[in-house]
């Protein structure tokens, strides 16, 4: 039952709403321009805002239901385990989605569904990070580098259980690798940075 849970996590994470909305907006193949990342800022350089909202809506979503399915489905005793490893799952079947050939985006707003079903606190402290970052430098892929660092460190400070804080840090260091070329771009100066009206963001 518990192999169940996590390959039907994976398979719900492999579902790319950017390729979904994309078809339905009738817009290009998000693989196909920009960052060629199957995700939701990406699908926002198409200049259909309601198909990038209902992207991130998608991806955000489903972290959220597989971890809330794990965490409600499942005998509440000893099944932290259990939550972490579907938690990892959906999260690797959004960047590896075997319906894309295994190249999928980069993962934020999936692991923000994620650290919202782990625990509330968790999500609102990550999103409070990345807003506060974001608002300060206006660099959407370093609010998301510095957010995902403190992910595992908000977990030990509201107490988690272990199996959550580890898997924590394997979600955070695939951000982070995810992320290489933003990171490149920070270090040489040439990472592009969120404007308030129109522009282009860096991921």
């Amino acid at each position: 039952m518990n192999l169940i849970f996590v390959v039907c996590a994976y398979l719900l994470g492999s579902i790319s709403f950017s390729v979904i909305m994309s078809r339905v907006f009738a817009l290009p193949d998000p693989r196909t321009y920009g960052s060629h990342n199957p995700g939701a800022t990406n699908v926002l350089r198409s200049g259909n805002k309601w198909a990038a909202i209902l992207t991130l809506l998608g991806d955000a979503a489903k972290g959220w239901l597989a971890v809330w399915v794990a965490q409600h489905f499942e005998p509440q005793d000893g099944n932290s385990l259990l939550v972490a490893a579907v938690a990892l799952a959906v999260f690797l079947g959004h960047l590896f989605p075997v319906f894309l050939r295994f190249k999928g985006g980069k993962g934020v707003a999936t692991a923000f569904g994620v650290l919202l079903a782990l625990n509330v606190w968790l999500g609102l402290a990550v999103s409070a990070t990345w807003i506060l970052v974001a608002l300060v430098f206006r660099l959407s892929s370093l609010a998301a580098l510095l957010a995902a660092v403190g992910a595992p460190i908000y977990a030990i400070t509201l107490d988690l259980p272990s199996e959550y804080v580890l898997t924590l840090v394997g979600i955070s260091l695939l951000l982070i690798w995810r992320h290489k070329s933003n990171i490149q771009n920070l270090l040489a100066g040439k990472e592009r940075r969120i404007v308030k009206k129109g522009g282009n963001h860096s991921e």
